[in-house]
């Protein structure tokens, strides 16, 4: 089987990188460029960035951001935030990311994804996707950076997205995201049925979270504060999970 993947995440807003809980209260975590290096010479296996702000502002990726990150790394880069074009694609794949993350302009205009895969090949396309749980309705789409519900099961939708030509899925918990509490383990199984890699996100706390996603069916976990801050260093996360048999790159 493939190695598992560590996947550091850097949430930018204003050039900086940040981190809340359930996508509020956000603060500060440092530069993205010195994030990106000491991740490259940690061993993370890639590095998502994602400009949280653009779909809210109705704009694209901050293309400089991305160069000065992009000169930092070694290691595959995906970028996402406000991608609805295939020509904002190639601007950020210039730009130095190797695939592209889109999320609403997806949902709003489906066609955006195979017309992305056509252009790029499925390989560079990221169909990012937040997801909240609603008690009577399930789990539900949620766009422009977590403040838009939709009446959208996401199920369906990722099931929609592996269809269209979306190469892998990042699929973020907002009700798990920032607390610590471990990973949707139920959305995890769910989501694992696609024929297509599955990112899990949204609410490591410890190690054993992290084992859990990847044995309930991801492919590669991702998470930020604590990786930004030191908590669980990824050398460390890696011989845990190596320990238990999991296929990692050490």
């Amino acid at each position: 089987m493939p190695a598992k993947r560590i996947i550091p995440c850097l949430d930018v807003k204003n050039g900086r990188v940040v981190k809340g809980v359930q996508f509020k209260d956000l603060r500060d975590l440092g530069n993205p460029a010195d994030l990106a290096r000491r991740y490259d010479a940690e061993g993370a296996d890639e590095l998502v960035f994602l400009d949280i702000s653009a779909s809210i502002e109705n704009r694209g990726t901050r293309e400089a951001w991305v160069c000065e990150v992009a000169r930092e790394l070694s290691i595959p880069f995906t970028v996402g935030g406000g991608v609805s074009s295939v020509a904002d694609a190639r601007s950020l794949l210039r730009s130095g990311a190797d695939k592209v993350a889109v999320n609403t302009a997806a949902a709003l205009r489906p066609a955006l994804v195979s017309e992305l895969a056509d252009a790029f090949g499925r390989q560079c396309v990221v169909a990012a996707v937040d997801v909240k749980r609603d008690p009577a309705l399930g789990w539900r789409v949620y766009l422009k950076g977590g403040t838009q519900p939709t009446e959208r099961p996401a199920l369906d939708w990722l099931w929609e997205l592996n269809e269209l030509g979306a190469g892998e899925i990042l699929l973020t918990s907002m009700d798990r995201d920032g607390t610590g509490e471990g990973f949707d383990l139920p959305l995890l199984e769910k989501a694992a049925e696609l024929p297509i890699p599955l990112i899990a996100s949204g609410g490591a706390g410890r190690e054993i979270h992290f084992l859990e996603a990847l044995e309930h069916g991801a492919d590669a976990v991702l998470a930020a504060t604590l990786f930004h801050e030191g908590i669980l260093p990824i050398p460390r996360l890696k011989a845990y999970l190596a320990q238990n048999d999991l296929s990692v790159r050490i």
